[in-house]
């Protein structure tokens, strides 16, 4: 019979204490290379290597000195360069570590270059009174891994920028066609009916407030829907009865976190593309609704729909290639499509991604599903 120890064996807690101080550093380096970063997880680098230094540098400064021996900054920063130049581990001895403090440690050691994306961006500098082959080896250990967070943070600012410019594509697509409209729709209402211009005067700055704010990639559905709402309104003040809308959304799914502007471009789609040229107009039809570990969310219109074999070639991001006869509204609705669908598989991965299902004179129906918790997606 297995019998458990309280704190296992002395090997366990071993194990337990690295994974632990490696936890604690991971954090900070997910934020970069930078001196707050480096302050914040140098001091568990250095528990982690058991040194009485440790030095994270950039390719300029130091940036972090956790430990004794802060005197030696000058000489750490010129054996960084030399690391950084020469792209390898750099062994130090007593003789290029001079020193006239009694006492100091900092007397050998190992300068470790950092890696991202096979770029030479620092050092981990590791010191100590005496050099031992088995110190050297475990600060590039440990110097390959603090890469590897670095490399970890580097791929979040990459997907941060890239979701930072599609939300700008995005916001460049809010049509001109749709300001013009909505503001000629107020207007009409300016003597005929003013309470009911000021009210959409006031929907049409809230829409636009809310598609241009400045922070944070995500926002909740509640808010969304919204945002949704009041583009609705706006376009039913100008197409009256012949735009006809329908929401069906489930209260538990309010709260979920999803990609900033990730509905205000399907719905544009089913008015612009499945209503606006259909005789009579239409209906649209939103519904959200709880899926599980998922939250389900459609957008469909009876309009007039779509070839198949164009919507997946948008949603491959093949929008740039148009085919002959295809008009700039049918390029801006490629431009929608694949925006969102590209935003929903980079956040969510490959399985989140839309779902289109339309034909010529069939209407279409867009299908978004979104997982209801997701690390690192907050409102």
């Amino acid at each position: 019979m297995w019998r458990r120890t309280r704190l296992g064996s002395e090997a366990d807690r071993a194990t337990y204490r690295t994974l632990h101080q490696a936890s604690l550093a991971a954090p900070a380096l997910r934020a970069g290379l930078g001196r707050t970063s480096a302050e914040r997880a140098a001091k568990h680098l250095r528990t982690l290597l058991g040194t009485p230094a440790l030095v994270l540098t950039d390719a300029v400064e130091v940036l972090a000195w956790d430990g004794a021996g802060g005197h030696h900054a000058e000489q750490a920063m010129a054996l960084a360069t030399e690391a950084l130049r020469d792209g390898a581990t750099r062994v130090v001895a007593r003789a290029e570590l001079p020193c006239a403090a009694s006492g100091c440690p900092v007397r050998a050691g190992a300068v470790v270059p950092l890696v991202v994306d096979e770029r030479l961006v620092g050092t981990l500098q590791a010191y100590a009174p005496t050099p031992t082959a088995g110190r050297a080896r475990a600060a590039e250990e440990v110097a390959g891994w603090v890469s590897g967070q670095l490399d970890l943070a580097e791929l979040d600012a990459s997907r941060t920028r890239l979701m930072a410019a599609e939300v700008r594509a995005l916001r460049a697509q809010i049509s001109p066609h749709f300001v013009y409209n909505s503001l000629g729709a107020i207007a009409s209402f300016v003597r005929t009916d003013p309470d009911r211009a000021r009210e959409l005067l006031l929907e049409f700055a809230d829409f636009t407030r809310y598609s241009f704010r400045r922070h944070g990639e995500f926002t909740t559905l509640a808010e969304e829907l919204r945002s949704v709402e009041r583009y609705l309104l706006l376009e039913q003040a100008r197409f009256g009865d012949r735009l006809r809308v329908t929401l069906s959304i489930a209260p538990e799914v309010l709260p979920v976190a999803v990609p900033f502007l990730c509905l205000q471009p399907l719905v544009e789609n089913a008015v612009r593309h499945g209503l606006e040229s259909a005789e009579g107009g239409g209906h649209i039809r939103i519904v959200a609704r709880d899926r599980g570990p998922d939250c389900l969310i459609e957008v469909e219109d009876d309009g007039v729909g779509e070839d198949p074999d164009r919507v997946r070639r948008a949603l491959a991001g093949e929008a740039a290639h148009r085919s002959e006869g295809e008009d700039d509204a049918e390029g801006h609705r490629s431009v929608g499509l694949g925006n969102v669908d590209g935003r929903l598989r980079a956040v969510y991965g490959d399985d989140y991604g839309l779902v289109v299902e339309t034909a010529p004179g069939a209407g279409t129906k867009v299908i978004v599903t979104v997982p209801k918790f997701a690390p690192g997606v907050h409102a």
